[in-house]
């Protein structure tokens, strides 16, 4: 069985976790969160720890509920913590600015570049150099963290672009005559 498939789930206080045949719901004060059954793997919910063990010997069986155990976890600390991914500018005059749901870039284009933020994701700009997203979808979190990333990564000659804060930007040395 898979080494993180056999941990179980701790739920912790004011979290409620539903079991259905086609879905697993966690609803917590982040909001709510659902994720699709999987048929290989069997859920039970027994006295406030969720645990995860694969229906049949088979391999798909075995790797599927580790990954479904991981999903899971994920969204209970999503509704409890939430997760949040943040970003720099590097680059003379790039700035960022939060206006509600919507993120203004300045990010050297001849025009602004908005970007909408969907329903469950909040976006702040602590600084005009800063960006952080915020959200209890860990996946929905980190996809509008690379959609804003892409929309001008790091060149690798001065380095300047949209980066995560903990990303390393290896500079390339200039061509010599």
């Amino acid at each position: 069985m898979s080494r993180v498939g056999k941990a179980p789930v701790a739920v912790p206080q004011g979290v409620d976790v539903a079991i259905k045949q086609d879905q697993i719901s966690v609803k917590g004060a982040g909001g709510t969160l659902a994720l699709a059954q999987n048929s290989l793997v069997k859920v039970s919910n027994e006295g406030g720890k969720l645990t995860f063990a694969p229906i049949d010997e088979s391999r798909e069986a075995n790797a599927m509920s580790g990954t479904m155990r991981q999903l899971v976890n994920n969204m209970v600390t999503g509704v409890t913590k939430g997760f949040e991914k943040k970003l720099n500018l590097v680059g003379v005059g790039f700035r960022a600015a939060a206006q509600g749901s919507k993120l203004n870039l300045q990010i050297g284009f001849s025009h602004p570049v908005n970007i909408e933020m969907p329903q469950g994701i909040t976006v702040a700009t602590p600084a005009p150099t800063e960006i952080v997203v915020k959200g209890a979808d860990r996946q929905r979190v980190g996809q509008i963290a690379a959609e804003i990333r892409a929309v001008r990564p790091p060149e690798p000659y001065k380095g300047k672009g949209i980066r995560y804060s903990d990303e390393k930007v290896v500079i390339k040395e200039t061509k010599k005559k």
